[in-house]
């Protein structure tokens, strides 16, 4: 009622790929962040799907008055960071996903920093979450967000029909790591193959080829990215 009515107006929706999207059972969705609005983009593609999606979100955001109480209703899960709450976080996801529920993880961990958009490497908590859980990760792209609100501008437009497109690929095989101790080593290969996957769809969307280097953020230290090196 709050949500679907105004994003009708705002977006004009290419859905694509929803048959990979499980119909029941706890699944791992691993989209790519473009923009701020995106999650509202992703959400809406999820529940056409007959998905509720539940998404991560900052802990201090569920102290907030009328969100937080919202937040809690739609039953998204709030995320403690760098703290011993952030245990509790996990375990709160491995609940959600044993209990058939539609997890999403952006693995960035924030929107991309790569200049013109693409997926950069990502963070290990998706990875994490499927050795725990076996859940199967499905990867989704989405494109045309950023013509909403680019975060390299901050700039925000309230065009009408905006164009926005949203797929979804086959499982991610993360056969390989089955039962595997999650060393920094297992999950970094883990999190390389999922962010190639949600490249090549972004690659899809955009009809061009990705890079074949996945960007590393400012202040990171430069790591191989290539399918070989992380093998």
């Amino acid at each position: 009622m709050l949500v679907l009515p105004p994003l009708r107006l705002w977006t004009k929706r290419t859905w694509t790929g929803m048959a990979n999207i499980p119909r029941t059972g706890g699944v791992i969705i691993v989209p790519n962040h473009v923009s701020h609005f995106d999650p509202l983009v992703v959400a809406h593609y999820l529940y056409n799907a007959d998905r509720w999606p539940r998404f991560l979100g900052k802990a201090s955001l569920w102290r907030v008055p009328v969100v937080g109480p919202l937040l809690n209703k739609t039953l998204q899960i709030p995320v403690e960071r760098g703290s011993v709450e952030a245990v509790k976080s996990l375990d709160t996801l491995v609940d959600a996903v044993t209990q058939g529920g539609v997890v999403v993880i952006y693995p960035e961990g924030t929107t991309t920093k790569q200049p013109d958009l693409w997926p950069m490497r990502g963070k290990t908590g998706a990875a994490r979450l499927a050795l725990l859980t076996g859940a199967p990760v499905v990867p989704l792209a989405n494109w045309g967000a950023q013509q909403v609100f680019d975060p390299r501008t901050s700039k925000l437009k309230l065009r009408l029909r905006t164009p926005v497109q949203v797929t979804s690929g086959p499982a991610i095989d993360l056969s390989e790591w089955a039962g595997a101790t999650p060393s920094r080593q297992v999950l970094e290969a883990m999190t390389d193959k999922i962010m190639r996957s949600i490249s090549a769809l972004v690659g899809e969307l955009r009809h061009e080829q990705p890079p074949a280097t996945l960007f590393d953020r400012p202040g990171t230290a430069a790591a191989p990215t290539s399918g070989e090196d992380a093998g």
